[in-house]
């Protein structure tokens, strides 16, 4: 289990809302030199993203630097298996991260393009909405 969860929050437990819409934030690179950006909406996991973030880091062999542009602070609960209606709401269960297409996940810098482009493709394999490489040459 990763441990990417937030230190403390206001409430244990959250509505499910909806994601509509695209990316108001977050949807340019902000730090590196090469990106990844999320094409679809999608809910990504702690585990989700530590996966990707560890994919990146074997590819990279301490080259670079990389940001994680997002982090996952919505709980997600759920109730046992085979319990009956009622009785409240479940446990929290894991923490996910709400993206919208245009949200910029990963950033590094500080490596050639073909080996950032590897990377990031290995970091996309990981994550369950299809990302696109992206550079900061591309967005001026």
């Amino acid at each position: 289990m990763s441990n990417l969860s937030p230190a403390r929050t206001k409430y244990r437990k959250v509505h499910k809302g909806r994601n509509r819409g695209v990316a108001k934030g977050g949807d340019f690179i902000a730090f590196g030199d090469f990106g990844i950006q999320a094409f679809e909406r999608g809910r990504l996991t702690a585990s989700q993203l530590e996966a990707a973030r560890i994919a990146i880091n074997r590819h990279l062999k301490r080259r670079g630097k990389m940001w994680m542009r997002v982090f996952p602070q919505k709980p997600v609960t759920k109730k046992p298996a085979e319990t009956r209606m009622g009785k409240g709401k479940g446990g929290v269960e894991l923490w996910v991260s709400i993206v919208k297409p245009g949200n910029v996940i990963f950033e590094i810098s500080g490596v050639s393009a073909t080996l950032a482009r590897e990377a990031m493709r290995l970091a996309d394999a990981k994550l369950p909405v299809h990302c696109r490489f992206v550079s900061r040459e591309e967005q001026n």
